[in-house]
């Protein structure tokens, strides 16, 4: 009665076709890996330096069924010019409020309380955007 082989010899003819295919599929992973990594940090790099004015709402206080004041502290280059966008909203969502606020002193750093009047008692005071120009026109 003869032994009945499962497979052939270990290592005797080299590779099999899987194990080529498993190390094709590591090497293509691993390089598409690497390149998903440098864009995502290329783009935070990009996203990071083109800002030349950030900030962010410390607080607010809804002050009076009319208006909203809100703690704003702006970070930006010496240099920089700009202005930030300022929003409250009702209970419902809905915006009852919009203000910008312009920076235009040499100061990296700026802590300011701003009054945003509104059409309606609000709930909420967020940070809409900031952006960088050349300054007061005229």
């Amino acid at each position: 009665m003869g032994a009945v082989r499962e497979g052939l010899p270990e290592g005797r003819y080299g590779r099999s076709a899987d194990e080529r295919a498993d190390r094709k599929l590591k090497i293509i992973g691993a390089v598409l890996g690497a390149g998903f990594l440098a864009m995502i940090a290329w783009f935070g790099y990009d996203y990071v330096s083109g800002q030349r004015i950030s900030a962010e709402v410390i607080k607010f206080d809804v002050t009076a069924e009319d208006r909203v004041q809100v703690h704003l502290e702006v970070r930006k280059e010496a240099g920089a010019q700009g202005y930030c966008t300022l929003r409250s909203r009702a209970e419902d969502g809905s915006e009852v409020g919009r203000r910008d606020v312009r920076f235009d002193m040499r100061e990296t750093r700026v802590d300011r309380v701003v009054t945003v009047r509104t059409t309606a008692k609000a709930t909420s005071a967020e940070l809409a955007g900031c952006t960088a120009d050349d300054g007061p026109k005229g």
